[in-house]
């Protein structure tokens, strides 16, 4: 019988693992000279910890992989993770709450269940979460992280799209639906279905014009909210949430980041509480975040607020160039004729990685591709280095002059 992965799952070859670590090490170098620091939350969560956040309604239960941890008669659920963010929550409360302000990030897998095994069923994200300060400056600040993390990346041309929990959660209280509908609703929303926004009925005087300016129309500055505020019919709660939109805007608008507002433009803010953006490139959504100030108490711990984002590596690696393959240039074949110079070939390979070189040994005579070889001699000179780019063999006799020769340090060679 032949041995297959599973259906929606993958594996990662060489070339893969460049792409993600090339990822990976943007968005670490850009998130620590932040003062991010990483953390790493375990696969397998309870189930209860998503249910109680409202993340895992009962319509979507059957798009996660849980299952009994069989205890006796008192066994949980468990889940595998299909978010960070929730996770990261749990981690703060049960570890680091007594601290004023947490600034972290991670990379991690996430799971979403998936009948055919025709969609991958295991995916990655790299995460970061902003906790403890309530004030739009720190909405501005993952934001501007999150373009700086973009850039750092090599993204081509993308596209920043900035809504507001705050505002849509107070325009549907004011529709007055009684809660079945409301959960309907809600539920449409966050499969991307707007026009049951604008469809929904009961509504209280004035709402009507509202929504319907609000899900046609975008704007490119805070001045699109005034206009909003001025519009007839807008109660105390939603001119609260849009001043709360403005200040954070301002902030944005004064940095010199260009947006725009689409109201329609977020999916699943189920525990967001004030500004949602994305970030769009080459049609993708590559990031999203937000401000989700219930979300630490949900989870269990004292009242924090916090907000952060997300970016999707299955997105970002399909837009992203690969770096100059380190092979192409920095890699040294070391290759030794027998046996009693195999010590030699060791201790060279050794000094040339310290010197900020690939050096890979070679015993055996195969077809290994590298811009420079190495092959150790016996006499007259120890060693005979190869540029195959220049086509030029020269014989040195220490170590260092093949440093010398190749370039030293690695970089750019």
């Amino acid at each position: 019988m032949e041995i297959q992965r599973c259906k929606g799952a993958r594996d990662l070859l060489p070339d893969d693992m460049e792409r993600f670590r090339q990822v990976e090490d943007a968005f670490r170098n850009t998130c620590i000279s932040w003062g991010y620091r990483e953390i790493k939350t375990p696969t397998l969560e309870y189930i209860h910890l998503f249910t109680a956040t409202g993340t895992l309604t009962p319509s979507m239960l059957g798009r996660v992989y849980s299952f009994l941890d069989w205890d006796g008669w008192g066994g949980e659920r468990i889940v595998l993770r299909p978010d960070g963010t929730i996770p990261a929550a749990r981690l703060y409360c049960e570890n680091m709450s007594g601290q004023d302000i947490a600034r972290l990030y991670y990379v991690t897998n996430v799971f979403a269940f998936e009948e055919t095994g025709a969609s991958d069923r295991e995916k990655w994200q790299c995460g970061v979460e902003l906790i403890g300060d309530p004030g739009p400056v720190s909405d501005a600040e993952v934001l501007a992280l999150a373009i700086e993390a973009s850039t750092a990346l090599g993204l081509p041309k993308f596209e920043i799209k900035l809504s507001h929990a705050g505002i849509l959660k107070a325009l549907i209280a004011e529709l007055k639906l009684d809660a079945e509908a409301r959960a309907l609703l809600l539920d449409e929303i966050l499969e991307g279905n707007w026009q049951a926004l604008s469809n929904a009925r009961g509504r209280s005087k004035g709402i009507d014009s509202i929504l319907s300016w609000l899900m046609e129309l975008k704007g490119k500055s805070s001045a699109f909210l005034a206009n909003l505020k001025a519009m007839p019919g807008i109660s105390r709660n939603l001119a609260q949430e849009i001043d709360r939109f403005t200040a954070i805007t301002e902030l944005i608008d004064n940095l010199g980041y260009k947006y725009e507002i689409d109201f329609t433009s977020i999916r699943g803010f189920e525990y967001y509480t004030g500004l949602c953006f994305k970030i769009v490139s080459g049609g993708a959504r590559i990031c999203s975040g937000g401000r989700y100030d219930n979300l630490i108490g949900l989870v269990g711990g004292i009242e924090k607020p916090a907000c952060g984002f997300a970016f999707y590596f299955d997105q970002v690696v399909a837009l992203i160039k690969p770096w100059t393959r380190q092979k192409a240039w920095k890699t040294v074949i070391v290759r030794s004729p027998g046996k009693a110079s195999i010590k030699s070939a060791f201790s060279v390979a050794a000094t040339l990685r310290r010197a900020g070189l690939i050096a890979e040994l070679d015993f055996s005579g195969s077809q290994m591709n590298a811009r420079w070889t190495v092959n150790i001699q016996f006499r007259p000179k120890a060693y005979i280095v190869r540029d195959a780019v220049r086509n030029v063999d020269k014989a040195v006799a220490e170590v260092k002059d093949i440093i010398n020769f190749i370039g030293g340090s690695g970089n750019g060679i």
